[in-house]
């Protein structure tokens, strides 16, 4: 188990060892001593910063939430037809699964047993639909082909993103760099929209 290292935490530490152990051990399966070990800090201490392991788990959630909204504002994102939307959104959503690698892969391990896990599915229902419509538009514009249905294609591209998070390691050889980054992200990127578009 994620044991600490620190003297001194701050709301942000904390958080960062509990989404270690929540992935490690389950959001069902982590009492407040197994968060207390892993900080190595006194229950106590945690409740100075917390109100408990559901306040943890919902700024976990909520920090891939507004990471992955956020694309969905971002100029490329609003601007252009929709299939160069569409590539930007899943281009941005793998450099933000990379770069939020614990917070996304808990985020992508709630089950809806409490009340932020249902919460955060509702939240990732609507991302997905969001996306589906980028994706819905496309079709309608003429291109991407339009003898996928439009709900089968956005699961397939949701699957293929979101199982990054099983095998993607920052310390592994394709996070090690920039540039291993974005040979991920290029990969999905030509995986998706050479499937997904209408051939000249």
């Amino acid at each position: 188990m994620t044991t600490a290292k620190r003297d001194t935490y701050t709301p942000e530490t904390l958080l960062s060892v509990a989404v270690q152990v929540f992935i490690e051990r389950g959001y069902d399966g982590t009492s407040m001593e197994h968060l207390s070990k892993a900080a190595g800090i006194s229950k106590s201490s945690i409740y100075h910063h917390v109100t408990g392991k559901e306040e943890l788990l919902r700024r976990a959630v909520s920090r891939a939430l507004d990471e992955l909204f956020g694309i969905l504002d971002e100029e490329h994102a609003r601007v252009g037809s929709a299939a160069e939307r569409l590539e930007y959104v899943v281009r941005r959503m793998v450099e933000v699964l990379m770069a939020e690698l614990p917070y996304v892969t808990l985020l992508l391990r709630v089950r809806g047993n409490t009340d932020t896990e249902r919460w955060a599915l509702e939240r990732r229902r609507e991302f997905d639909h969001r996306v589906a419509a980028l994706l819905k538009d496309a079709a309608a514009e003429g291109d991407v082909r339009a003898d996928v249905e439009v709900r089968l294609a956005t699961r397939l591209v949701f699957g293929m993103i979101n199982s990054i998070v099983e095998w993607y390691r920052p310390d592994g050889p394709d996070g090690r760099s920039a540039s291993g980054q974005r040979e991920v992200v290029d990969a999905v990127a030509r995986l998706v929209f050479g499937g997904l578009r209408k051939a000249s």
